[in-house]
């Protein structure tokens, strides 16, 4: 049986962290591909858990090998995908499942066609505004959040699903149901 690629993608208070948290611990068959970065490890880190850690030389190398599936810099450094890593897991019988921010899902689906990539988030406005209150967010941070996730609704057009996070036990099971 072929394994997949699961991308989930959404707006912050979509409830990724937990929906995606409750996937792994149900589905032993299904791994997350660790990333890999071109910043220095920080105390502690080690390479491969957490990341997979590049220098520069090393970084422009996956680059120009187009092993990067997706990429961003984010305060300086960079950070990405590795088709070889994501592969690997493939390859050893595992589905694999990314949880990315809607653009580099986006960049991802472009490199990977095959991936299946969902975007995850409350049915309407009104529940991921209540979320946003319920976490204590000032009135300017919701406005901008709520306008982050409009663009990111329309920008999500890619996606071979649409899952709601009205109640994360069911958008488990939704995910689960995409995966072999």
């Amino acid at each position: 049986m072929g394994r997949k690629l699961l991308v989930v993608c959404g707006p912050s208070g979509a409830g990724l962290g937990e929906i995606v948290a409750k996937v792994f611990a149900l589905r032993e068959d299904t791994a997350a591909a660790t990333p890999v970065t071109a910043r220095k490890p920080k105390a502690g880190e080690r390479d491969g858990v957490g990341f997979w850690f590049y220098d520069l030389e090393g970084w422009n190398a996956l680059k120009e090998s187009g092993d990067l599936l997706e990429a961003t810099e984010f305060a300086g450094n960079d950070y990405g995908t590795s088709r070889r890593r994501v592969e690997e897991l493939l390859n050893a019988g595992k589905n694999v499942l990314l949880n990315l921010p809607v653009d580099r899902a986006s960049q991802l689906k472009a490199n990977m066609p095959e991936a299946v990539c969902v975007y995850v988030a409350p049915s309407d406005d009104a529940l991921l505004r209540a979320r946003y209150e319920a976490a204590g967010r000032s009135a300017l941070e919701i406005s901008v959040r709520m306008e982050q996730a409009a663009l990111q609704r329309k920008a999500a057009s890619f996606c071979d699903a649409v899952v709601a996070s009205d109640d994360p036990e069911a958008a488990v099971q939704a995910l689960c149901a995409l995966l072999p």
